[in-house]
């Protein structure tokens, strides 16, 4: 996370004690409270007999959020506050954890862990049929809820014609991906997202003149197991269907497809034809999710 992160020496601050000392340690951690203040905060605890976040609370120094927030760190739960990080807004895995939406992504993830990766599988291809159907954004929040159900996942931006992961995780890498398979890059190029402990993104790198011959090439056969060593999960974030072949080549290699439809957007014969296409790939269909991002 983007939080100030203060120094405390342990001989001139109080800890909180008891049950609370671990929540107060990070609300220390995270700049919530100061030292000084942690020094009222102790002495309403002690005076009411209550924890250390209500006293916190009742003092004014802190909201309901920086609690719920720190004891989702406890619980190695992260997820972010609105306005916090540089990521974006729309990553709803991330700041708004508990919505209808991130629940219904979380009933996905765990259909998707009985029929696919409890199976022995790692990868999985996330593909739309036409553009701005928000399959990327599907493909980065279904990562986030991986990530914090403590599996390590990657998220592959294997869209080399118009990649989104960069702009919604705010990576600076220029390299990627298309660079690994062209034999300039390897895969210290990976990007650990710092707000989250067990996901990590490959951006797309550099946009080449050929995607789909570069991920038809034997280098993408022998990158994608490379990553399952080192991953529970990989999701890859593939082009829409309706602009070429690169899915078919990616999903061939990987095995396993989840097709994404945009409510009141998507047609079903399209749908259907994909499906079928994936399936002379040799590629599984594992369904199909209905989103409205």
């Amino acid at each position: 996370m983007n939080a100030p992160v203060q120094s405390v020496s342990s001989a001139s601050t109080p800890k909180p004690r008891g049950s609370d000392s671990s929540i107060g340690g990070l609300l220390l951690e995270s700049g919530k409270i100061t030292p000084e203040n942690a020094e009222r905060v102790l002495r309403m605890q002690k005076e009411l007999g209550i924890r250390f976040g209500e006293a916190a609370q009742r003092l004014g120094l802190i909201t309901e959020g920086d609690i719920q927030q720190v004891l989702a760190r406890q619980f190695d739960y992260p997820y972010l506050q609105a306005g916090e990080g540089t990521y974006s807004p729309k990553l709803l895995a991330a700041y708004q954890p508990f919505s209808n939406q991130v629940e219904q992504l979380r009933a996905i993830r765990s259909q998707l862990m009985l029929r696919w990766f409890a199976r022995g599988h790692k990868g999985l291809v996330i593909i739309g049929v036409d553009s701005g159907e928000g399959t990327s954004l599907f493909a980065a929040n279904l990562a986030v809820v991986f990530s914090q159900l403590g599996e390590q996942t990657l998220l592959v931006d294997s869209n080399l014609r118009k990649p989104s992961q960069h702009e919604i995780f705010d990576l600076k890498s220029r390299q990627g991906l298309s660079d690994i398979l062209a034999g300039r890059a390897d895969t210290d190029v990976v990007a650990k997202v710092d707000a989250f402990v067990d996901l990590s993104v490959l951006v797309a790198g550099t946009l080449p003149p050929n995607p789909q011959e570069l991920l038809s090439r034997s280098s993408f056969a022998a990158l994608t197991p490379r990553l399952d060593q080192h991953f529970d999960v990989v999701l890859y974030d593939v082009a829409p269907f309706s602009v070429g072949a690169d899915a078919l080549a990616i999903a061939s290699r990987v095995g396993g497809v989840l097709v994404v439809a945009r409510k009141n957007h998507t047609r079903i014969e399209d749908i259907n034809l994909l499906r079928e296409q994936m399936r002379h790939s040799g590629a599984e269909v594992i369904g199909s999710v209905l989103v409205d991002f």
